[in-house]
């Protein structure tokens, strides 16, 4: 299934694909991709935003609510934060019990709710399956490109950035394990020197780089080129049921930490919040966990160099906690 909607300078559509390429289960992913202005082929951009959502909220009747529900939206919020050079994906679980979302697939653990029993890096199943979609979902994409167009898709993808593109990762809500989990999988990745060198346009004309084209890719092609891909981590208003929400593992925070000092990239942790998560007096532990995080954080931070920072941002101080807010956060986000 694919709705496609596209625009002068993107491509932007609603894709169901399958997590493995021959079989299920299904995800629905919402995209909104650079397309090259001289060719209208897809085009490698500076990162790929992808933004995990959370548990399905239904028949509110508050049209803030449903219009932030919508992948669509938050796929062009994404383009509007991050700059017009960024492609967008907004991942959907494939499982509900319910309203609860169940990253199954990403977080082996979870129980029938969604709700993990922990974090291990045993197998990289989020960067697994992270990587299988987009490739999936940017097959998908070209072959529509393509019937569109009337013509095969170019093999060489033009670049608008002459470097392997970023990854920022977001997690909304419930989305936020997934987040847990792939830092959990970061942790305990290699670091990764190569990859990392930047091309100039002038060296790709002029030939000093003959393999340019098949050294810069639109996605990631592997778990280890995701993970040392992320400069970016952003937790917006995430909150569970159950203890879990955010990473309290000191061992965690350290790997990264050394990761960072090693010579992988630097990477800057946000957190956005609103007095929906951060102050229900009936879940004090996801105030707790946030708190223990954050200082986990600062305490690597100031070590790292400036390698590693952390930021946090608190939204509708001023108002009551209510479910708008939560989703109002969405386009609230300060990603500076």
């Amino acid at each position: 299934m694919v709705r496609v909607h596209k625009f002068m300078d993107r491509w932007c559509g609603v894709l169901k694909v399958p997590l493995c390429s021959d079989s299920g289960p299904y995800y629905r992913v919402a995209a909104s991709l650079c397309l090259s202005p001289t060719s209208k082929t897809l085009a490698v951009p500076s990162a790929n935003a992808i933004f995990f959502n959370g548990d399905r909220v239904e028949g509110t009747g508050n049209s803030v609510i449903e219009r932030l529900s919508d992948p669509k939206t938050i796929a062009g919020l994404l383009v509007s934060k991050f700059g017009t050079s960024v492609n967008a994906w907004v991942f959907e679980s494939s499982i509900f019990n319910g309203p609860f979302a169940v990253y199954k697939d990403f977080i082996p653990s979870v129980n029938r709710w969604g709700e993990p029993k922990s974090y291990s890096p045993l197998g990289f199943p989020a960067s697994r399956s992270t990587i299988s979609l987009l490739s999936n979902c940017l097959k998908e994409v070209k072959n529509v490109i393509s019937r569109i167009e009337g013509e095969q898709h170019p093999t060489n993808v033009p670049a608008l950035h002459f470097s392997q593109p970023k990854t920022l990762i977001l997690g909304f809500s419930k989305g936020g394990t997934v987040i847990n989990q792939l830092i959990t999988e970061l942790s305990s990745s290699d670091v990764m020197l190569t990859g990392n060198k930047s091309y100039t346009e002038e060296q790709s004309r002029g030939g000093q780089c003959s393999n340019f084209s098949e050294a810069i890719k639109i996605i990631p092609d592997m778990e280890e080129t995701l993970l040392n891909s992320i400069t970016e981590v952003h937790y917006v208003d995430v909150g569970l049921n159950s203890s879990g929400a955010y990473l309290t593992d000191h061992a965690v925070i350290e790997r990264i930490y050394k990761r960072v000092t090693q010579g992988a990239k630097g990477i800057r942790f946000l957190l956005h919040g609103t007095p929906r998560q951060w102050c229900d007096s009936r879940r004090n532990w996801i105030r707790t966990e946030k708190d223990k995080l954050v200082h986990m954080l600062e305490s690597a931070a100031r070590r790292s160099g400036g390698k590693l920072q952390v930021c946090e941002r608190f939204y509708c101080a001023d108002r009551p906690p209510n479910m708008q807010m939560h989703f109002e956060i969405i386009e609230k986000l300060n990603v500076s």
